[in-house]
């Protein structure tokens, strides 16, 4: 009941807990005591004026395909959002580029969004990157401890790398080309394409697969979820490590 009343703009949760403890505050024509919980089809009024319902939040897992903008900055652009239809305003969590695929997460809960977004909670973020060529351990190991890029002032952040073994399937005709497996815990713009054309093997095709505890796992393009109550609340405590290091069949050495 005090989280109702305070998302309302009833003022923090002290004041809300005296406005309960008053008798100013009815559930369904009941007068509400501290301790009340409340659903979003309750009738809640506050000295007799009616609450606006509380919208329910939602928690999406999407795979996004290629071509769809993770925001609405453009016109007329294919988003994400028009994968999604649901009657609530959605917002996705961190972005991927257009022409990058894979795990996005959409929701209309600003603080949900806030702690997986704020670098102290660290959550990791799990890739596959097909890149040109074919890394030696010498390149891998600088990836791993930090690479510096143009217009920075810090070094990329440690990073766990690897080549996926056994290799997916190559798109199209690429017989000089490897996928690896990156995990890192922050997200510069355009950071592993930075980095792997820096280090001589620019990216192809991009796929982030992972989100802390939250993995694509079988969603097809387009296709997406809703997030279990374990999932969003795993998240909401930064629980990363909660997950195996990798995903499927395709394992590193």
């Amino acid at each position: 009941m005090q989280k109702l009343l305070a998302q309302a703009g009833l003022g923090a949760r002290r004041k809300c807990e005296a406005l309960i403890a008053a008798g100013r505050v009815t559930v369904n024509g009941q007068v509400a005591t501290l301790g009340t919980v409340v659903s979003l089809a309750d009738e809640v009024r506050v000295d007799g004026r009616l609450l606006a319902p509380l919208e329910e939040k939602v928690y999406i897992a999407l795979h996004k395909p290629l071509g769809y903008l993770s925001d609405r900055s453009v016109v007329g652009a294919k988003t994400v959002f028009d994968l999604v239809r649901l009657p609530q305003r959605l917002f996705a969590v961190g972005r991927l580029d257009k022409d990058t695929s894979g795990l996005i997460l959409l929701t209309n809960d600003g603080a949900f969004a806030h702690r997986l977004a704020h670098p102290r909670f660290e959550h990791e973020k799990e890739y596959h990157a097909l890149v040109a060529g074919r890394p030696d351990e010498a390149t891998l190991a600088r990836w791993r401890g930090g690479v510096w890029l143009d217009g920075e002032q810090r070094p990329t952040a440690p990073a766990d790398v690897c080549v996926i073994h056994p290799q997916p399937p190559l798109p199209g005709d690429q017989p000089d080309a490897t996928w690896l497996r990156i995990v890192m815990r922050e997200g510069r713009k355009r950071q592993i394409r930075r980095v792997a054309k820096l280090l001589g093997h620019p990216v192809l095709q991009l796929v982030r697969v992972r989100i802390g505890c939250v993995a694509l796992g079988q969603l097809k393009s387009g296709q997406w979820r809703r997030l279990t109550d374990a999932e969003v609340a795993a998240l909401m405590q930064g629980r990363s490590s909660d997950v195996p290091k990798t995903q499927g069949a395709h394992n590193c050495n």
